[in-house]
């Protein structure tokens, strides 16, 4: 998702960025956790700190808030989209439905309407417990962002306990220093293909290549260009990926922009894990996302973007900017 330069914030102080969350975490306390989000083993390479909640029920997963570091570029901006997805699509057992979701969203401090737009985010169920993969932006400027939220769910109906997740593109705007969410757009996959490529199958069942929920109905709904399935391949030869965002759950335009982005043309994906290394953690070896970003070059890709600036290339094939500090980007013009 490559864009022109826009006007960014710059990243805030050490002090700006406790304050800011500390401010954030008391206008949520008990809402994450409240939102019967119990909290273990981490599933992200995120700072996550234990929820005071109950135990879920028999056959639900242990879960963690997924939290932000200092290092990102806006951490204020991801906290409030993680902590809404959290409370609507989480809850104990009996507080399912509109009206329960609804209060957790206003003890956040935030708009009960945005319930409304939850989607596969707050299905029937008697309990559910989430837990965000990753957040990264969709964009980000100066005042507004898209902060792509990236999870798996569990909810149990009766005895019976089943899987799912989706990616959620949630819209922010700032004012006064203060971040609120004034949009959700849940990824909406389609349903799947009767047949797919060889190479879809290939990436759908390759070890190496790690897919949330919505990016493999993404794949499997066949919707997705056959070289971002050959990339991956390629790519999962020499590295482990772990992919955020395909098709579905992105802005439907480069953000900031009319112009339309590659990813819901099926066109690209962006890959937040490298190896077992956040692209966000500035502990991530510059010499590994680097060489990542030249190979995904070598496999096609015209629009290579992250947070390093590479040299070579053709025209415009590797780019950098605040909203790619946090992933690779790999585009693909067929």
């Amino acid at each position: 998702m490559t864009r022109a330069p826009e006007p960014v914030a710059p990243p805030p102080g050490r002090r700006a960025v406790l304050v800011s969350l500390a401010g954030l975490a008391l206008g949520a306390a008990g809402c994450s956790g409240g939102a019967s989000t119990p909290a273990v083993q981490s599933r992200t390479p995120t700072q996550a700190q234990p929820s005071a909640s109950a135990s879920p029920s028999p056959g639900l997963p242990h879960t963690t808030p997924w939290r932000p570091t200092s290092t990102e570029v806006q951490p204020a901006a991801k906290l409030r989209a993680v902590q809404l997805v959290e409370a609507i699509g989480a809850w104990a057992d009996g507080q399912g439905g509109a009206a329960a979701a609804r209060s957790r969203v206003e003890a956040l401090g935030l708009p009960a309407g945005l319930v409304a737009q939850a989607g596969p985010l707050l299905p029937t169920a008697d309990q559910a417990v989430l837990q965000v993969v990753d957040a990264q932006y969709g964009g980000i400027l100066s005042r507004s962002a898209s902060v792509l939220v990236v999870c798996r769910q569990w909810i149990r109906r009766g005895g019976r306990v089943s899987t799912g997740g989706t990616t959620v593109d949630v819209r922010l705007s700032e004012a006064g220093g203060r971040w609120t969410v004034v949009a959700l757009h849940p990824a909406q996959p389609g349903p799947a293909a009767r047949t797919l490529a060889p190479d879809l199958r290939t990436a759908l069942a390759d070890e190496r290549i790690v897919l949330p929920p919505a990016a493999a109905a993404d794949l499997r709904s066949g919707q997705v260009h056959t070289s971002v399935a050959r990339a991956m391949l390629a790519l999962a030869r020499t590295y482990r990926l772990e992919v955020s965002v395909v098709r579905s759950g992105h802005p439907l335009d480069v953000f900031g922009t009319s112009r339309p982005s590659d990813h819901p043309r099926g066109r690209a994906f962006d890959v937040w894990r490298i190896d077992g290394h956040a692209v966000v953690d500035p502990a991530t070896p510059r010499s590994l996302i680097e060489r990542f970003m030249r190979d995904a070059a070598a496999a096609g890709s015209y629009n290579v973007g992250g947070p390093v600036l590479l040299s070579g290339g053709g025209a415009g094939q590797f780019f950098s900017d605040a909203t790619h500090h946090d992933h690779v980007h790999v585009g693909f013009r067929t």
